[in-house]
């Protein structure tokens, strides 16, 4: 079945249920799963990538079992909200090839660099990471994913740490992909141009649909909580 299908899933950590028993099956291009600190979002990432697995029920991402690894790869990809804690290799071209690797390319290094001299950055081949920018990191962070050709990408906050311009720029780039996006926010502002809306709290789902039908009901919640 094409998208994502969660049929019953739940995580339990140590006796503490994180997730509620969620039934979903995600097919929209533009998506947005919304909600507090602590409702759940980050550990529906991790469940949907196979960071995370199923205490109950199942989980499908474009027909792939998240427990297969090298399925995985081509299924589905991630950009955290802090960059450092993504990258793992010391140079530019030696963390865009590694995902390629991983994938059994034997031409791997030879495509990124040409990946970089396609995007007018191959002077960025053989920088350390640790040279480029919060934003440059984020960008190389989305290259690396890019390169893999994922149908999905999960997006964790990813303008939290950014300045404007270089967020702006971000938006402008994701929104021009064809990939299915999946954002992770707490910023109702984040989910414009979405098609679809999982409110979720107390790791449950509270509303699911468009924005229009969703976003009033949370913001004037979040607001009732604030005067709280």
């Amino acid at each position: 079945m094409d998208g994502i299908v969660l049929q019953g899933a739940e995580v339990t950590v140590q006796g503490h249920r994180l997730l509620q028993p969620l039934t979903l099956h995600l097919t929209e291009r533009r998506i947005a799963v919304l909600g507090r600190n602590g409702a759940g979002k980050t550990t529906l990432l991790r469940l949907l990538a196979g960071l995370q697995p199923a205490s109950a029920g199942t989980v499908q991402v474009e027909g792939a079992d998240p427990a297969d690894r090298r399925a995985m790869l081509g299924a589905i990809g991630i950009l955290f909200q802090n960059s450092d804690h993504q990258i793992i290799f010391p140079t530019v071209i030696e963390e865009l090839s590694f995902g390629l690797r991983q994938m059994g390319r034997p031409d791997a290094e030879e495509t990124a660099r040409a990946a970089l001299a396609a995007e007018g950055r191959a002077d960025w081949a053989d920088r350390p990471v640790s040279t480029l920018s919060q934003g440059q990191k984020q960008y190389l962070c989305l290259l690396s994913i890019l390169l893999m050709a994922p149908q999905t990408i999960l997006l964790d906050e990813p303008f939290a740490a950014l300045d404007l311009p270089t967020r702006l720029r971000l938006r402008r780039r994701l929104a021009d992909l064809p990939q299915r996006l999946i954002t992770i926010t707490h910023d109702p502002a984040s989910v414009e141009g979405c098609e679809r809306v999982l409110w979720l709290e107390g790791g449950a789902i509270r509303a699911d649909g468009p924005p229009a039908a969703v976003l009033p009901d949370f913001v004037a919640e979040m607001e009732r909580l604030a005067r709280a």
